[in-house]
């Protein structure tokens, strides 16, 4: 209590509290909060509306601020140019020792003259900035020569495309050494003009719209960086004959965004990468030995051994059916009527079509046995009648039926002409002129120099 009526008798000019020395290790903990006395000193509210009236005419924001104080209840009123300076006001006025509470009635001017003098600050700037034109000049010449040396090494496509296993990625290098020497531009260019602050801030900004950007776009991406790994590590070749989930066909060309596939009926396909990369691919070219198989059934009381061997005889006996590997059958079933057999064969898919071999090899096995006596069933249903049940047509005798009617007919034969086993060209010979006429066959990025993974 004695401290706080030696404060209320010093003079005007010491009632301003100055800043607390900072606290060290040794320093007591701080005072508690200041408490209100129970009596008031003479003349204590005049020399508080003095002290604030002296600030506030040294302030030319403040200087229409009326001041009014009583108890030590400071009362503020009258107009300023900006919301700060309303804020500012109650500050200053609160800190004054013996203040108790402030009362802020100020308001915001709305006149012209306020208004233009509250732009004295943004005038400084302006000139401020004026006086920097010289030196965000020289910042902005440094940066383009940067930059500029960054588009003169990326257009050196000759170095990138030797570096590079394709096109595609020398193009990709190209354009990192772009953005890497712009943005190094851009950096030395906002520290010359004392401007690193405001870089970090922009990259912030940028590494979380690039993060939405990711989130929204990963399906771009994704396509984007599989694009990348097919172009690197090949899995097909041009003009290969391959399956890609349920996809089938001969490639055209693996772009930037899709593998383009011509189906085996002529039509053009169009797979995003990311799909081909993810994908289990099948590819017929790659081994020209390929298996044809197929089954045939013969009656249930039938020898199956004699009838496999046979099978495999006649399969050695066709001149497209290679000899090492071996043709093969082995029994697959036995069912109520009949025994099943599958029969195996290889080709060469470079000499022979796979699906005109084995339309031949079927018929040839299916004659060999029913040369040989061995019947191919039909199905066989049997049916059961209840014997206490009348049979309408029990006594229903056959009906005349002519002499030339059960005469059976006689067999045709014809002879199976001599027909090309050759594989089938046209589809290749299509993708081929696709990939010499197309525009697009400079995108290409399958490199036969590189090895099939």
């Amino acid at each position: 209590m004695l401290s706080f009526w030696v404060a209320a008798l010093l003079p005007a000019s010491a009632a301003v509290l100055p800043d607390p020395p900072a606290q060290t290790a040794a320093s007591p903990a701080a005072s508690p909060a200041q408490t209100i006395g129970d009596t008031s000193v003479e003349g204590a509210d005049e020399r508080i509306a003095r002290r604030i009236e002296g600030i506030f005419a040294a302030v030319p924001a403040l200087q229409n601020v009326s001041v009014s104080v009583r108890q030590g209840v400071v009362t503020l009123q009258g107009k300023v140019p900006t919301p700060e300076d309303i804020d500012r006001a109650e500050q200053i006025a609160s800190r004054i020792v013996g203040v108790v509470t402030v009362e802020n009635r100020i308001e915001r001017s709305l006149s012209v003259e306020d208004s233009v003098q509250s732009l004295g600050g943004f005038s400084d700037k302006v000139a401020n900035f004026v006086k920097m034109l010289p030196l965000i000049a020289a910042a902005l010449v440094v940066a383009l020569i940067i930059a500029l040396i960054g588009y003169v090494l990326a257009s050196s496509t000759w170095l990138w495309r030797r570096l590079a296993p394709n096109t595609f990625l020398a193009e990709l290098i190209a354009s990192a050494i772009r953005f890497v020497f712009v943005i190094g531009g851009i950096v030395i260019a906002l520290q010359m003009i004392g401007a690193g602050g405001l870089l970090g801030a922009v990259l912030g900004g940028a590494g979380i719209v690039g993060i939405a950007l990711g989130f929204a776009m990963r399906d771009t991406i994704e396509n984007y960086v599989a694009s990348i790994m097919l172009s690197v590590r090949q899995p097909f070749r041009a003009n290969d004959w391959v399956v890609i989930d349920q996809y089938e066909g001969r490639v055209i060309r693996l772009t930037s965004r899709a593998t383009v596939l011509m189906t085996l009926d002529g039509n053009h396909l169009r797979i995003p990468n990311s799909m081909v990369f993810k994908a289990v691919i099948l590819n017929y070219t790659r081994n020209p030995q390929r298996r044809f198989e197929f089954e045939l059934g013969i009656d249930a009381d039938a020898d199956p051994t004699t009838a496999r061997h046979l099978g495999v005889e006649a399969l050695e006996n066709l001149d497209f059916v290679l000899k090492d590997p071996p043709p093969s059958a082995r029994l697959e079933q036995v069912g109520d009527s009949n025994i099943i057999i599958k029969f195996l064969g290889w080709v060469d898919q470079d000499k022979t079509d796979w699906y005109k071999a084995r339309s031949k090899a079927i018929p040839a096995v299916k004659n060999t046995l029913e040369a040989a006596g061995f019947g191919l069933p039909e199905p066989i249903y049997r049916l059961r009648f209840d014997p206490n049940m009348p049979l309408p047509l029990r006594n229903v005798t056959d009906a005349a039926v002519p002499a030339e009617a059960k005469r059976p007919a006689a067999a045709v034969k014809i002879e199976e002409s001599t027909e090309r086993i050759a594989p089938d060209a046209v589809i290749a010979e299509m993708v081929e002129k696709e990939r010499k006429e197309a525009p697009e066959a400079r995108k290409d990025l399958l490199d036969s120099r590189r090895p099939v993974e």
